[in-house]
């Protein structure tokens, strides 16, 4: 029945009920965002002698990260801001390569179309068609375009994202069915990248969400800023993207609601005498601290000592919800297979008793004639799966043929 689609709204209720819950920790206010901001000042200063061993480009990304850090260290995660398919992996290739996959630059128009800095001319008239049967008869897609401007050397795009919850069945105080209701989201998306160099790219997304959930509509403006560096002849490539940095310009209901927002670092390296390809990407870079505390876990209590037995959380265990490893395996320029795993997807979806295989995805990439076809695999919990198709032709291939 439609009105057991009710995944997107009920998420967003919860939200509005426990204002104060952030993950399981309090949300703080103005002022700690005011001294996070000075503290971050102080870091960045401190920060120059340690890294400058690096490359200038490296530096630059690693600055990036730190700004992103001060415009949201309070960042909200657990349905706590608005607009969550800004959130959802909906290209094939990044949900089988643990959902945020920013550091590599060949001709996927869809990375391109996610990280803005990966625009490149070999994307120029290219289509890229995704989609994305969610949970509970919600469906997510987009269809995507490229360009690149020769007398400029940039690279443009432009998108359009949506996520459709389907139709509620309308009810009055007494259970009376009274009508229907819809409810969806939009993305409306163009960027642009521009090579400094042969090493470095910057690029960035200029984005118009709408959301509408029955009579509540909002909208809200957002950027995507990033920075790749990629010297090809060693094979590696490092990048930093701050993603969502934006604002509510109509409200649901009166009360402003903050954007996801993430700082992301990435890193890949392709073997020159080996088909791989590894990946490390580093997500919400924001917070430090992603655990989360159960107000309702049972509480042990030792036999022994009668003291009650804490679960420490370690250094480790923290940076581990941060990074996402990744492999694709290269077997032709026409087939590979790709594999991640999510530690943070799994320590937070994981039902215990039954834990399969929760935080893992893979898929796989396919050329057939001049198409470029893209399979993903996410175990997001023991309740569903996602399966995400993506589909991208360049128009310049069919007149070479």
């Amino acid at each position: 029945m439609a009105n057991d689609r009710i995944g997107g709204a009920t998420a967003y209720q919860e939200a509005k009920e426990h204002p104060d819950r952030q993950n399981g920790a309090p949300i703080h206010g103005g002022k700690v965002f005011a001294l996070t901001n000075r503290i971050l000042g102080s870091a960045i200063l401190r920060s120059q002698a340690t890294v400058a061993f690096m490359p200038t480009h490296i530096r630059s990304l690693v600055a990036l990260i730190l700004c992103g850090a001060g415009l949201s260290a309070v960042a909200q995660l657990g349905g706590q801001s608005a607009f969550r398919l800004l959130d959802i992996p909906s290209s094939a290739r990044a949900s089988a390569l643990g959902g945020n996959y920013i550091a590599v630059q060949d001709n996927d128009l869809n990375l391109g179309l996610f990280s803005p800095a990966l625009l490149n001319r070999s994307m120029s008239k290219q289509v890229a068609l995704s989609y994305l049967p969610y949970f509970a008869g919600i469906n997510v897609g987009y269809v995507g375009y490229g360009h690149h401007l020769d007398s400029s050397n940039i690279t443009l795009s432009a998108a359009v994202q949506y996520m459709d919850y389907g139709t509620f069945t309308r009810t009055d105080e007494i259970g009376a069915e009274i009508g229907e209701f819809s409810a969806g989201e939009y993305v409306f998306q163009v960027g642009a990248a521009r090579p400094i160099d042969s090493l470095f790219s910057v690029g960035v997304n200029a984005k118009l969400i709408t959301s509408a959930l029955e009579n509540y509509k909002s909208t809200a403006w957002a950027l995507d800023v990033g920075g790749v560096f990629a010297k090809k002849s060693i094979g590696l490539t490092v990048a930093a993207m701050l993603r969502n940095i934006g604002t509510q310009a109509s409200t649901f209901t009166g009360e402003r609601e903050k954007l996801p927002f993430q700082a992301m670092l990435g890193v890949t390296y392709e073997f020159r005498h080996a088909p791989f390809r590894l990946g490390l990407m580093m997500e919400q870079l924001q917070r430090w601290d992603l655990t989360y505390v159960d107000p309702n876990a049972i509480v042990e209590v030792d036999q022994t000592t009668g003291e009650v037995v804490e679960n420490k959380i370690t250094t480790l265990d923290k940076a581990a919800l941060h990074v996402v490893p990744s492999a694709e395996i290269l077997l032709s320029k026409n087939f590979m297979l790709r594999l991640a795993y999510n530690a943070r997807r799994r320590k937070e979806l994981l039902v215990p008793d039954k834990p399969a295989i929760t935080g893992l995805s893979f898929g796989v990439g396919l050329k057939v004639s001049k198409f470029h076809i893209s399979y993903g695999f996410s175990q997001l919990h023991l309740a569903g799966i996602s399966n995400t198709l993506t589909l991208a032709v360049r128009f310049a291939d069919f007149k070479k043929g």
